[in-house]
């Protein structure tokens, strides 16, 4: 497969990278066949991006090594087993983040070690500033990011308290080092990244196709979608107001509350009961079944008297749906789902000892009095049931196919603290005209009107985009390529990112195995020497120098600690994980190599013999890193066609997922 073809073809990724208008966010696709983007992408650019910073990636792994204090051999060695690990390359050779983001994390490691070595150098505040900056851009590319920052900070910490006890520095000149530090290592980084979303949110002012996964506030915020919907519409929802309710939480995704034409069974599959009343669900989808008419209990009236009168934190609703003229209705009956919840239904008067509960408390959770008015989009409410003290929630279940797949609405009686999931927003909404149920319903399919403008402010976007970055789930099922982090150690996933069309061509995400056994024996050698130095040295006793020590200490902070920041966070994860995920853990992992071999090379090893043999095995380890990636360099490249047979050869470990067209 040439270059040009390469470039111009959209991949069978399990993946692509969609522009949702939020930065850090991916939507998770699949497709069927390659697909060419059309000639406005600009292709070239977005794939010279990566490659560029995966190619930057090996100098600046080789200064490191260097400013570790290590040789220029070690650093050399260093730069070849990156040059050769297959999975480096095939990350960098996509419009993917991963090599853009192991740039910064070097880069911002790199430069605060040259900022903490150049002591009297008039460029050692230029250094600190290129970390801070670094630092910043890594977590701008990703929030990964943040796992390498945090371990800056703290050798930064380390390293000022070192500075506080320095007796030699005046009080002047200390403070001055601190407040340094602190500017450019924490404050800048702030700024910058405020920066990015600032720029961010100026630039992207227009909706997008993914905009539902944000609040309402913030999706009225942009121009068309919602914006174009909800212009106008009346800020104060008031008796007689027609709305539609969505879930704050989107999880698993943004609903309104919804109902139709169409009961709870009789009895469920497992034999339970129910109440036989009309279905209650949320609805992923804008629909005239979303309309609700806010009523006074106390009056028949269905319509915004002149003036309106506003509903108010602690007032007593009842909500009518629009369509089917039921209340909303909870009761002492098991949920579908939830059995441990109460049913939420449209209320249906079937003449049996089953009165109707359909009063409900208005709680305006972000209110800032208590007799606050309820806000379209604004407010943030909580629905309590009067007579149970049931919340309604959303409980994020599926119903079965008499509930048409929609999901599942509950009434909590044990809900406690703060949950999305029972929060709801007015999203749309206008003052209803019509008593009578047909021009009711005319009414309903109307578009709203008024003349009111809802802006939210910058760092309530910000914040607000932070928090989806932070707990949106991509998918709620496995991906077929999705993997553990306890997978990832001795690499036992892979992920297909193109399979050519006729043939066996494809380009597999698949790491130079000599290189991921190696790294990992370096760790395990890099434990065993600082757990056998460290108790002995406690005793006074220096297999060492002082200043070697003190060496292969820094090189684990950065090497063994770059790798389990990067890591081991992802056991506390819940989110679907890749094997991509460890590419910037692998890095620090491999620049661990270098150090442990230098330190045996030099400390360990004292006859020449010993050394010879020593070194004869490293050119044995090297010669078979190239074999390595030599033979899955097919994988690697998309070139050459491999055939069915040399294909299974190719598929060292059970687990990997090669794919063979059968012919």
């Amino acid at each position: 497969m040439n270059s040009k073809a390469l470039s111009r073809q959209r991949f069978n990724f399990p993946f692509v990278l969609h522009n949702t208008g939020i930065s850090n966010c991916i939507t998770l696709t699949d497709f069927g066949s390659i697909v060419e983007y059309t000639s406005n992408v600009p292709v070239w650019s977005l794939r010279v991006i990566p490659a560029l910073a995966g190619s930057f990636c090996i100098p600046l792994a080789y200064l490191l090594v260097v400013e570790l204090g290590y040789s220029h051999s070690s650093a050399l060695g260093a730069c070849v087993l990156l040059l050769m690990e297959n999975s480096l390359i095939v990350q960098s050779r996509f419009m993917l983040l991963e090599s853009v983001l192991i740039f910064f994390l070097l880069l911002a490691v790199l430069s605060y070690l040259r900022f903490h070595k150049a002591h009297n150098s008039s460029f050692r505040w230029f250094w600190l500033v290129t970390s801070g900056v670094s630092c910043a851009c890594g977590i701008g590319v990703k929030y990964m990011g943040m796992f390498t920052y945090f371990l800056l900070l703290g050798l930064a910490a380390v390293h000022t308290w070192h500075v506080i006890g320095d007796r030699t520095l005046s009080h002047g000149k200390v403070v001055v080092q601190i407040l340094v530090r602190f500017l450019a290592l924490v404050v800048l980084p702030v700024i910058m990244y405020l920066g990015f979303f600032y720029i961010h949110l100026t630039l992207l002012y227009r909706s997008g196709p993914h905009d539902q996964m944000m609040s309402s506030a913030f999706q009225a915020s942009l121009e068309g979608g919602l914006a174009r919907i909800t212009q106008g519409q009346p800020l104060d929802v008031a008796f007689g107001s027609q709305v539609t309710l969505r879930t704050v939480s989107s999880k698993p995704v943004p609903c309104w509350l919804h109902s139709h034409k169409a009961n709870y069974p009789v009895r469920y599959e497992n034999g339970r009961g129910s109440s036989h009343q009309q279905q209650v669900t949320c609805y992923p989808f804008k629909d005239v079944n979303n309309w609700w008419i806010i009523k006074d209990p106390g009056r028949h009236s269905l319509v915004v008297s002149s003036p309106p009168r506003p509903v108010r934190h602690g007032d007593i609703i009842q909500l009518l749906h629009g369509m089917t003229s039921r209340y909303l209705n909870t009761h002492d009956v098991a949920a579908p789902m939830s059995p441990h919840s109460q049913e939420v239904s449209g209320y249906i008067d079937f003449n049996v000892s089953m009165p109707a509960q359909n009063l409900w408390r208005v709680d305006i959770v972000n209110r800032e009095s208590d007799r606050e008015i309820w806000k379209t989009i604004l407010s943030e409410v909580r629905l309590v049931h009067v007579n149970t003290s049931a919340v309604l929630k959303l409980s994020g279940a599926s119903l079965p196919e008499w509930g048409f797949k929609q999901l599942e609405v509950v009434g909590d009686k044990i809900y406690k603290g703060y949950q999305q999931s029972g929060m709801w927003n007015v999203e749309e909404h206008r003052y209803g005209r019509s008593q009578e149920q047909k021009e009711r319903e005319l009414e309903l399919k109307l578009p709203t009107h008024s003349d009111i403008k809802r802006n939210l402010t910058f760092m309530a976007k910000f914040l607000e985009l932070q928090w989806k970055m932070l707990t949106v789930k991509n998918e709620e099922s496995e991906h077929k390529y999705s993997s553990s982090p306890l997978e990832w150690i001795t690499m036992d996933t892979n992920i297909a990112y193109w399979l050519h069309p006729s043939s066996n061509a494809q380009i597999q995400l698949i790491g130079n195995i000599v290189n991921w056994t190696i790294a990992n024996l370096s760790l395990v050698v890099y434990c065993l020497m600082f757990l056998t130095y460290l108790p002995r040295r406690r005793r006074k006793v220096e297999d060492i120098p002082q200043d070697s020590w003190e060496q292969l200490v820094l090189a684990g902070v950065i090497c063994f600690g770059g790798w389990a920041v990067n890591y081991l966070p992802f056991f506390l994860m819940e989110k679907t994980l890749f094997l991509y995920h460890y590419l910037p853990a692998l890095t620090f992992k491999i620049l661990q190599i270098p150090v442990v071999i230098e330190h045996l090379y030099i400390h360990v090893l004292r006859s020449p013999a010993q050394r010879k043999a020593f070194g004869g095995v490293i050119l044995g380890v090297l010669c078979s890193v190239y074999v390595s990636y030599h033979n899955l360099s097919p994988l690697t490249y998309g070139q050459p066609a491999l055939s069915s047979d040399e294909l299974a050869a190719l598929r060292w470990r059970e687990s990997w997922d090669i794919l063979l067209r059968k012919r």
